[in-house]
């Protein structure tokens, strides 16, 4: 970030007063060790698939627990000031279980210390470079298969027919609504998952795989069982009872659908979240593709990096290149993403490609903020560049539409109109594209940019809108099925023109790569 006109508060006197009692100067020496990265790129604390942290005092999971750095005791933001006044010394300092951020006990807010920042960075970088890319001993060449269509032998054919039944007739022109397109109550405040399973539902890979039966809940069930004879209960799966919502939404039935068993699901997955409060729509969507991906991944454990569903869809890769300002070298940090944020313009037209230039323009990073030189050996001020490194099949921005003010205490909604193409290139925040430009148009070779920039060309398939205030808002999900625009407002489905979909308040976009929607989808 760059740097303001007001000076800078005053660091943190328990945090100084931590570092100054700590061995050798280090005090966060191996913490990355301590720490993972999610697939999501968000930092945690290291701990077991199935561990619930609860605090120590009330024993109650909250959404913001912390870690005493000293020895290890969790808290509630309630209780960890009485535990630091407890103990006196040295337990002041502790880290966000779930977020991996710096917490002071004491000043009961957080805390910033570049040493940490370090350690997290460390975490996340293993992740992108060792999760993804396997040791070469690992790798398997990849084989390539010809298209060969299919079609059932006797066995398949009775198989068929026992363990299924035949689907309705295809919708005709004058039906009021395409396959798939079915409306889903309202359980309570529950706005933001119906608008996001809306989206979920059509985006084209994700739903080509569980149409396809590549997750069978009835066999997913029987393995499950099968582990639970010698282990602990099976439990749910998210994907599952996600699978179910396709089965269901698919059906041909066109009344409202309840998806209630998906909702307690999810609850058991984001349990700190578990509640009827009217939770962020974006929040939820990270959270589910997080559960599914432990869910799935539980079931691969041979597979490494992008091992689900979830991330081979939504997940790309960033870039993150800073650059010294005295001798221009360069560190790199590649990043993965399911989700681009993007900050609202403050002034003029706010448009995608505006914020999208912004996201990737080059920002002189403050004083504050020097990084240690590899070339200098000294701390330099620098230059920070985001590109796009990767492209996900289907991506999704997210547009900052909640502000958040640590000084006030206070949290706004922002209602400034974004303008939104139908269809973006993401051609020119290629991390190619961005280095030509700050060589000077010379060519530079990047790996995978002939496939990258084969799948630059996206098109808008859903976009999923907050309407109202910030704590009395409501979710709506606009759908693009062919060539015409759907309103699914929880259990109500209506056909809606271009023009209302341009008008409304943006908070995610979802776009697909071209080259996967078929030509007879438009026809």
């Amino acid at each position: 970030m760059s740097s303001g006109d007001s000076s800078p508060s005053p660091p943190c006197a328990h945090l100084q007063a931590y570092r100054a009692a700590a061995a050798g100067g280090r005090p966060f020496a191996g913490l990355h060790r301590c720490l993972r990265a999610r697939p999501t790129g968000r930092a945690e604390v290291r701990r077991d698939p199935g561990e619930v942290a609860r605090c120590a005092a009330c024993a109650a999971p909250s959404p913001r627990l912390f870690a005493c750095l000293a020895c290890g005791a969790v808290w509630c933001r309630t209780h960890a000031p009485g535990h630091a006044e407890a103990r006196r010394r040295g337990h002041d300092i502790a880290v966000d279980v779930d977020r991996a951020e710096l917490f002071c006990c004491a000043c009961r807010d957080q805390v910033y210390d570049p040493d940490f920042d370090a350690a997290v960075v460390l975490a996340q970088k293993r992740l992108a470079v060792s999760g993804p890319d396997p040791p070469p001993h690992r790798r398997k060449r990849r084989k390539t298969v010809g298209y060969r269509p299919w079609s059932p032998d006797q066995k398949e054919i009775a198989l068929l027919g026992l363990e299924s039944s035949p689907l309705p007739p295809p919708p005709s022109s004058s039906s009021p609504s395409p396959w798939g397109l079915r409306g889903l109550n309202n359980l309570g405040n529950t706005c933001f998952m119906n608008s996001v399973l809306q989206a979920l539902l059509h985006a084209p890979p994700l739903r080509n795989y569980f149409l396809s039966d590549r997750h069978n809940r009835f066999l997913c069930l029987q393995r499950r069982q099968k582990r639970a004879l010698a282990a602990a209960p099976p439990g749910l799966c998210l994907a599952c009872d996600l699978d179910a919502v396709f089965s269901a939404a698919f059906s041909g039935d066109r009344a409202p659908f309840s998806p209630v068993r998906f909702l307690h699901s999810w609850w058991q997955h984001a349990t700190n979240l578990a509640s009827y409060e009217q939770q962020d729509a974006h929040e939820f969507f990270i959270s589910v593709l997080d559960g599914l991906h432990e869910k799935l991944a539980q079931q691969q454990p041979g597979n490494q990096g992008e091992c689900c569903v979830a991330h081979r869809v939504f997940s790309g890769v960033l870039r993150s290149d800073v650059i010294c300002s005295v001798c221009g070298f360069t560190s790199t940090t590649l990043e993965p993403c399911v989700d681009i944020s993007l900050d609202l313009d403050s002034a003029g037209a706010c448009t995608l490609s505006g914020c999208l230039d912004r996201f990737t323009r080059a920002e002189r990073l403050g004083p504050d903020q020097k990084f240690l030189c590899r070339n200098c050996n000294l701390r330099q001020e620098s230059l920070k560049q985001m590109s796009i490194r990767k492209l996900p099949f289907v991506a999704c921005f997210h547009i900052k539409r909640f502000e958040h003010s640590s000084a006030k205490k206070t949290t706004r909604k922002v209602d400034r109109y974004l303008q939104f193409p139908l269809a973006l290139s993401i051609a020119p925040y290629l991390s190619s594209a961005i280095l030509r430009g700050r060589f000077g148009g010379r060519i530079v070779a990047v790996d995978g940019e002939a496939a990258a920039s084969a799948a630059a060309e996206m098109e808008l398939f859903a976009v999923v809108s907050h309407n109202g205030k910030l704590n009395a808002g409501h979710y709506v999900t606009y759908l693009r099925l062919g060539d015409q625009w759907y309103k699914c407002d929880d259990a109500w489905i209506t056909r809606v023109d271009e023009g209302l979909v341009r008008a409304a308040q943006a908070y995610m976009l979802f776009y697909v790569q071209k080259m996967l929607l078929y030509a007879a989808a438009a026809s």
